[in-house]
């Protein structure tokens, strides 16, 4: 993965759902982010993956780092 350095890149953590405490570094302030967990298949096929999907919305509220993105419980 490349890292944009004239980014301006800004501590973030993740509140609540399975990555509740996690911290991560975001470019931009993005309203969502997304957390994928890979899932056991029992028969394997070419190049397929299973994952769990779970979104994280920015808190508008906090405005300073670490920014705070709260689990959405109407994940997918």
């Amino acid at each position: 993965m490349l890292i944009d350095t004239t980014a301006n890149w800004e501590t973030a953590v993740l509140d609540g759902g399975p990555a509740h405490g996690l911290k991560t570094r975001v470019a931009d302030r993005p309203r969502v982010l997304q957390v994928t967990y890979p899932c056991p298949v029992d028969e394997q096929a070419d190049g397929v993956r299973v994952a769990a999907l779970y979104l994280y919305r920015r808190d508008y509220g906090v405005t300073s780092e670490p920014l705070r993105y709260g689990f959405d419980i109407a994940s997918p």
